[in-house]
């Protein structure tokens, strides 16, 4: 089967835009179903708290990133088997 990494995207534009921040919590566990545009994760910044929707739909089958976590956009976040 083919496999996606999700990585974490750019939300919103200019000085607003979402550079980094910290991983909240998971909200898909290991070998459960995603949807294209479905929910994976929560992350939190200083300013706002954003949920980062899988770009494919598959199966989560690994989590590259915890609970806590402090990341940057374009990090690695999940690897999808997909459909």
């Amino acid at each position: 089967m083919a496999m996606y990494t999700v990585v974490l995207p750019s939300l919103g534009d200019g000085e607003d835009a979402l550079k980094g921040g910290k991983v909240a919590f998971w909200l898909v566990e290991l070998g459960q179903s995603v949807t294209a545009g479905g929910d994976l994760l929560e992350i939190e910044t200083d300013k706002a708290a954003f949920v980062v929707p899988s770009p494919v739909g598959g199966t989560l089958r690994e989590k590259l990133v915890r609970e806590d976590d402090d990341i940057g956009v374009g990090d690695p976040l999940a690897v999808v088997e997909l459909d």
